[in-house]
């Protein structure tokens, strides 16, 4: 459940002690949701047939594998993959972290 509205969120704070993977959901905004994701192992090839989804870069390097190469996302830097487009995460060492932005209840579809 996200917290409640008018609460400010430590992005830093809501990563320290996580050693695994964790993705957490922080605000909703609208239709969509705002997501804390803490990568330590890579994601399975999927795509979104009905959300895009953007990635904001806040620790380490996010690999985002696309069927033709491969984004490297650094802190500060933001990418967005269209519906429909298979792609995989994955951190770059032992760890990233990223907030990503998709429609509330977005489908995944793994491949």
């Amino acid at each position: 459940m996200p917290p409640p509205t008018l609460t400010v969120i430590e992005i830093q704070q809501e990563t320290q002690g996580i050693d695994g993977y964790k993705n957490i959901r922080l605000s909703l905004v609208n239709d969509h949701v705002v997501r804390l994701s803490i990568m330590t192992e890579p994601y399975p090839w999927h795509y979104h047939p009905n959300s895009d989804e953007a990635f904001l870069g806040v620790e380490g390097i996010l690999c985002i594998d696309l069927d033709e190469r491969t984004v490297e996302l650094a802190p500060g830097q933001l990418i967005t993959i269209p519906a429909n487009v298979r792609h995989r995460t994955r951190p770059q060492g032992s760890r990233s972290v990223n907030l990503t932005f998709e429609r509330a209840g977005m489908e995944t579809v793994q491949t």
